[in-house]
């Protein structure tokens, strides 16, 4: 069970996390779980094609792994984030390790932006890691991960639910690979053809994101 539009009652209880950038026809596509080898290159490709920046929350330990893609990303002009090292669970983990794992992620992802992994993040959590980084969450959850649904269904997801400031969420993982590679460049034809640009998310670009 999750929830493709974010709910107006979680951006309350969670007021310090970021859910959106408000920001008129502007959205920000975001991708989470790589840099894995024959999915996030073919997501570069794709936004490479449209001349589009996104932000890459990337997982520590795949950024060991594949660093010369994970340079890709970074060299292409995109934004990076913080995703973990091991891709934890912040609910299933102790806060300490749970911390740790995110500042060795920082050794190897130099951000100010983190998302946890799953959406779950735990309050202490919260106010240990927003004393260093803005953490984001995301206003469109495109359903990518889910093998029970197809491309169509995510595009739809999408391009549905997408607002001005809407921040979206595809992974470049390769559980993702069958949906996000077919829905991607549809979604992104869809908006821009309804007067919507794409930006990465920058603490330095002007948009509205709390302070540290």
């Amino acid at each position: 069970m999750y929830f493709v539009k974010t709910p107006w009652y979680l951006k309350t209880v969670y007021p310090s996390l970021v859910w959106d950038i408000p920001k008129s026809k502007t959205v920000y596509l975001t991708f989470d779980d790589g840099p894995v080898p024959g999915v996030t290159d073919k997501v570069l490709d794709i936004l490479s094609a449209y001349q589009i920046k996104a932000t890459f929350f990337c997982i520590g330990d795949n950024v060991v792994k594949h660093n010369n893609l994970f340079s890709r990303i970074q060299n292409e002009g995109h934004a990076i984030g913080n995703h973990t090292f091991h891709h934890l669970n912040g609910w299933k983990t102790e806060n300490a390790l749970y911390v740790n794992d995110v500042f060795a992620c920082a050794e190897k992802v130099e951000t100010q932006l983190f998302r946890p992994p799953y959406g779950r993040i735990g309050f202490n959590q919260i106010q240990e890691l927003k004393k260093h980084f803005t953490i984001v969450m995301w206003d469109v959850l495109s359903g990518d991960f889910d093998t029970t649904i197809d491309a169509d269904a995510c595009y739809q997801n999408v391009v549905n639910n997408v607002d001005d400031g809407s921040v979206i969420v595809f992974h470049d993982s390769l559980k993702a690979l069958d949906r996000v590679l077919p829905a991607l460049p549809k979604v992104i034809d869809t908006l821009l053809a309804q007067g919507y640009h794409f930006e990465p998310i920058a603490i330095t670009n002007n948009v509205a994101i709390p302070t540290l």
